[in-house]
């Protein structure tokens, strides 16, 4: 099939074939059905009238230019792995693909930076900066397929974000095709610089809409030689969220500290072939790092004692396959209408309230719950799912989401911790910020993007 075919400008077809190679280009329906969405559910459900993939930034830049110039809408994308549809395809668009962007620029041990196009691999980039002794800090737990593009329009967080912060934390600089296929520079390579306002953080986890990210210069952290593994279980949850408390009180710092409920354990195990949750029915698991590591080690051993903990100081190998199974615990399935998986947060002295409060609602409304956590910054991902895609259980579902929402504000947290919006938040938005703050980020989307042709119906409502 022809790219004139399709429900396209053949104007705007024509500059496709002059700047992309034959190769670049797809309107195959196998294409279009699996660039339609990323793992999040789906609410509105569009394929894309066609695919592109871009390979320099002077592509990028033609493609933006010829969409602004015929009002074509773009959704960019690189691997797919955000789970509220930021990056779902919308009716008339064509997806840009930068995963063949994928090349480490530059690494500048002695500045502890890289220097990276968007498509570049999270995890190939950390196995690149390893043999300098430092690593990528961020950390989802689709790292070995997720972009460190995809990780900045999302400002990803992960396991490691205890310590070390999400992406925004790790971003010094980054080079931004605007919506009229311009290109600007904001930041620096420094760690320290505050000339003008920060536009380098507002792009990071703008999802797409404010610009298209072509290049980044990340900070980079030691690689640390010392790493000491805690799997602690408890006898209910509720002592292993107290627990994260006591850790604070003991004044560690853990670079991963993750909860696990029974349920999650018992699918685990299922899925596995694993014993967790014949251990107990909740699981901390806690990583230290750094020269203080081992001391820190013994003092969280004692805390967590303290709680009924039974505390299991792992030896490297089973504490990399306890951290590989939680990785692999969020992302079991994708979400879909029976299965929701949230991303709320709340503050850490809220964590047994809110767990607790969760219970209550699954067995109220009767719908299976999983809840595990990255637990040291209060970053919850409660899975509500029901057996039957049946009318009354959907409604009971998406009742428990809404009050698991409701809940998660009412106690001073936020509806997204590190998912981002997407199109599926975009219902609970307004229930955390104000009409006059989403009526200035529409401001600011106008300004950047005034003819709303990135991404658009993502991150930010549209007016009422």
């Amino acid at each position: 099939m022809a790219v004139q075919e399709l429900h396209l400008n053949q104007q705007f077809a024509q500059t496709l074939r002059e700047t992309l190679r034959a190769d670049q280009i797809s309107v195959a329906e196998s294409d279009l059905q699996t660039y339609a969405r990323d793992q999040g559910p789906v609410t509105d459900y569009h394929e894309p009238v066609a695919v592109v993939w871009a390979e320099t930034v002077a592509q990028v830049q033609a493609v933006v230019r010829a969409a602004a110039a015929h009002s074509v809408p773009l959704v960019t994308r690189g691997a797919g792995t955000g789970v509220s549809g930021g990056a779902h395809a919308t009716a008339g668009a064509v997806v840009l693909n930068l995963t063949r962007m994928n090349k480490i620029l530059e690494i500048n041990a002695a500045d502890e930076i890289a220097r990276v196009e968007p498509g570049v691999i999270n995890g190939d980039l950390n196995s690149a900066v390893a043999e300098f002794g430092l690593m990528f800090a961020p950390d989802p737990a689709s790292f070995k397929i997720s972009t460190v593009g995809g990780n900045i329009a999302t400002n990803a967080g992960g396991l490691r974000c205890a310590k070390y912060g999400v992406t925004r934390d790790a971003v010094l600089s980054l080079e931004v095709v605007m919506a009229d296929g311009s290109l600007i520079h904001t930041g620096h390579r420094t760690f320290k610089g505050v000339a003008g306002y920060d536009l380098t953080s507002l792009f990071v986890g703008s999802e797409g809409t404010l610009g298209i990210v072509v290049g980044a210069i990340v900070r980079l952290k030691y690689l640390p030689t010392i790493v000491r593994t805690l799997a602690v279980f408890f006898p209910d949850v509720q002592r292993a969220a107290a627990g994260v408390l006591a850790l604070g009180a003991a004044r560690v710092q853990p670079c991963i500290l993750e909860l696990l409920d029974g349920p999650s354990l018992k699918e685990l195990d299922i899925r596995n072939g694993s014993n967790l949750s014949q251990r107990g029915t909740a699981l901390l698991l806690i990583q230290f790092d750094g020269l203080a590591a081992e001391q820190e080690e013994t003092l969280a051993a004692s805390a967590l004692e303290a709680l009924d903990g039974t505390v299991s100081r792992e030896d490297p190998a089973e504490a990399q396959r306890l951290v590989d199974l939680r990785r692999n615990n969020r992302g079991l399935d994708v979400d879909a209408e029976n299965r929701v998986g949230e991303d709320v947060a709340v503050p850490r002295s809220q964590l047994v309230h809110y767990i607790t409060a969760l219970e209550e609602m699954a067995v109220r409304h009767d719908v299976e719950l999983q809840v595990i956590a990255h637990a040291g910054d209060g970053n919850l991902h409660p899975t509500f799912s029901v057996p039957t895609f049946e009318p009354d259980r959907i409604q009971a579902l998406n009742a428990a989401l809404d009050e698991s929402i409701d809940m998660a504000l009412e106690l001073g947290g936020t509806i997204t911790g590190e998912h981002g919006i997407g199109q599926y938040k975009l219902r609970w938005l307004g229930l955390e910020q104000a009409e006059p703050v989403l009526e200035m980020q529409r401001q600011i989307k106008a300004l950047f993007d005034p003819q709303g042709i990135l991404n658009p119906g993502k991150a930010i409502p549209a007016a009422s």
